[in-house]
């Protein structure tokens, strides 16, 4: 019967492997815990082993607990004796340990490795702009919060928190925007059964959508034709945005080849709403793009490099602000009135989209002409309607931007055009 080790009994046998004294390596019962053994390497390397008969197969298994001496002989017993335990309960502590380990190493549930996979097959079939917007979200607001996590862990009050958390800095609408992409991402995971039920389950917008309103008056619109009379790409894709309607980031990534006399077809894939669209250019809208030099082998209309299409539209807008200021304060004073309390109202590039709907509308265009021309999925013509009403507007459209066209002329050059005014703009 083998006698319990000790301190002393072990570091003797770890003794005699340093001195060469076997050649294979050695296990030492410990007759202190029946089942425990000292495993000595021939190069004096020590460690603990469990030796049991499996509970589920009756064969013989090892669970390694750990090495000497940072596995001391109390710590070896105890790990020996819960081993034991879970024996006695008809469990198998090394096939548990194994499964354990592997768990440990699968990620596949983590919320990090399922973002990587929820961009991949989700957001970057999105527009450009789009995807680049989610990505910056998930990079942003997401990842650097529950990407250590498991996806199953994460908890309807931790969605609320990571909302209540952004509400705090400022920025309700960025909340919004947020819970509408957790939201997407939950239930795409619950699509593909990863979990049963998304988090966000009954979780509502942290504030509520306010519906911009805002569109230039006549003198604006004026004053940022002044203010883009200079040459340069940015400046001719915001005229573009004023006479056209259509959105900034289908002008500003306009090709050459998508121009074919007094029409821009733009492809499905680069519309919002995936559906190809003509646009119809007036010959005002034709001008301004006669005016961009043709830069590269791309093709792009407004771009600086010949390469991409240009950036900087914060900074830019920053100018056009001062630029529409000084306009607006030289044009007081040639008339002889008070400049010094002039002030710009706040606006956004899309407000010129709505800008153009309106004043189109002003000029007594239809409604659903105007949203066919600026290609809105869901607008006057629904239903039944919607599916057999395949016509395009197409001579409809056009009207509808000559006419506008003109009328921006008018505002810009004071000369008279071959449009009525429904009522003032100002």
């Amino acid at each position: 019967m083998a006698k319990p080790l000790t301190d002393r009994a072990i570091k003797a046998e770890i003794a005699k492997a340093e001195r060469g004294e076997f050649a294979s390596r050695r296990e030492v019962a410990d007759g202190g815990m029946p089942g425990l053994y000292l495993v000595v390497q021939p190069s004096g390397v020590a460690s603990w082993a469990y030796r049991y008969r499996s509970p589920i197969d009756g064969k013989p298994k090892k669970l390694t607990i750990g090495r000497y001496p940072a596995f001391p002989l109390t710590d070896a017993r105890k790990a020996a004796g819960k081993a034991a335990r879970d024996v006695a309960e008809a469990r198998d502590p090394a096939t548990e340990k194994l499964a354990a380990r592997i768990g440990a190493q699968d990620r596949s549930d983590m919320v990090g490795e399922l973002l990587d996979t929820f961009i991949k097959r989700h957001v970057d079939k999105k527009k450009d702009s789009t995807a680049a917007e989610m990505r910056r979200l998930i990079e942003r607001e997401v990842r650097p919060l529950w990407g250590n996590r498991k996806v199953h862990a994460i908890t309807r009050r931790e969605v609320i928190d990571l909302l209540d958390g952004i509400v705090e800095r400022g920025a309700e609408t960025l909340a919004n925007r947020v819970l509408a992409l957790v939201r997407r991402f939950f239930n795409w995971c619950a699509e593909r059964g990863v979990i049963e039920a998304p988090p966000t389950a009954g979780v509502k917008a942290p504030a509520p959508e306010i519906s911009r309103d805002r569109v230039l008056n006549d003198s604006e619109i004026r004053w940022l034709w002044k203010a883009t009379e200079a040459q340069g790409p940015l400046n001719g894709a915001v005229r573009m945005l004023v006479l056209t309607g259509q959105r900034r980031s289908e002008v500003g990534e306009m090709t050459r080849q998508e121009i074919d006399g007094s029409d821009w077809h733009i492809p499905p894939e680069r519309t919002k709403n995936g559906n190809a669209h003509t646009v119809p250019l007036s010959p005002l809208a034709q001008t301004t793009l006669a005016a961009q030099p043709e830069l590269g082998r791309a093709g792009l209309v407004f771009t600086s490099n010949g390469r991409t299409p240009s950036s900087g539209w914060s900074k830019h807008k920053r100018d056009l602000d001062a630029a529409m200021l000084a306009a607006a304060v030289a044009e007081a004073q040639k008339r002889g009135k008070p400049s010094d309390d002039i002030s710009l109202p706040a606006w956004r590039f899309h407000d010129l989209r709505r800008t153009a709907a309106s004043g189109m509308a002003r000029l007594g265009q239809p409604v659903h002409v105007v949203e066919a021309l600026l290609n809105h999925k869901s607008g006057t013509v629904k239903g039944v309607a919607a599916v057999y009403n395949r016509y395009d507007y197409a001579d409809e459209k056009r009207r509808a931007a000559n006419a506008w066209a003109s009328y921006v002329e008018t505002l810009v050059t004071n000369k008279p055009a071959n449009v009525v005014q429904i009522r003032a703009a100002e």
